[in-house]
């Protein structure tokens, strides 16, 4: 598997590339950062294993990837991302804030959001990370509300540390289970995403249990 990506995988400049992507996904969600991240973490799985040289040449055994440098740079380019969506949408101005009111799903989650951070609890922050075009929501909706960075950027933080350890551990230890190839990749890719449906189900629950609590 790693013979298709072995020249990037296989240089420093892998941290540089995930920590772009990562950085640049709040903007186009579309980006394969996760995908970058768990095949960055199977390369070190390869490595650890002692098989880099067999599983993916030259290239890939001349510099395999640190798990926790690997962790680091996607958990820090999480956050700064998240910071620059923040500023954009404090910064909108009546613009965005038009923008804003004629999606629902930004409307729904700047109030629940502003109310979220305001009872002091962030947990949506954190379970937006995971879900498909989550964090852009959040990040943005969070700077349209006005709220304070203090209130936003802890969230944020240990969204990002969550997300990065769970992304390169899939990828690390699914490298370490079966081996350096597609499977692994693919097996590691899936729960990602089940990851992701699962955050994205309950970030639609949370306002309806709210909403049920309140008729209560």
């Amino acid at each position: 598997m790693l013979e298709s990506v072995g020249p990037l995988v296989g240089s420093p400049w892998i941290y540089a590339a995930v920590a772009l992507s990562v950085l640049l996904d709040v903007f186009v969600p579309l980006l394969p950062s996760g995908v970058l991240v768990i095949t960055a973490a199977t390369a070190a799985a390869a490595g650890s294993a002692g098989d880099a040289t067999a599983a993916a040449g030259d290239a890939v055994a001349d510099h395999v990837p640190d798990i926790l440098v690997l962790a680091l740079c996607a958990a820090t380019a999480s956050v700064v991302g998240d910071l620059f969506a923040y500023r954009v949408g404090r910064r909108g101005g009546e613009r965005l804030d038009r923008a804003i009111a004629r999606s629902r799903r930004l409307t729904s989650a700047q109030e629940r959001l502003g109310a979220a951070l305001a009872r002091g609890g962030g947990a949506l922050v954190v379970l937006a990370r995971f879900a498909p075009a989550g964090r852009s929501v959040v990040s943005l909706a969070a700077g349209a509300a006005q709220r304070r960075v203090r209130e936003f950027l802890p969230w944020s933080a240990l969204a990002g540390v969550a997300w990065a350890a769970y992304s390169v551990a899939l990828g690390y230890y699914g490298g370490q289970w079966l081996g350096t190839t597609w499977l692994a990749t693919g097996v590691s890719l899936a729960a990602l995403f089940v990851a992701g449906a699962g955050a994205a189900f309950l970030v639609r629950r949370r306002p309806a249990a709210a909403e049920e609590n309140a008729a209560a």
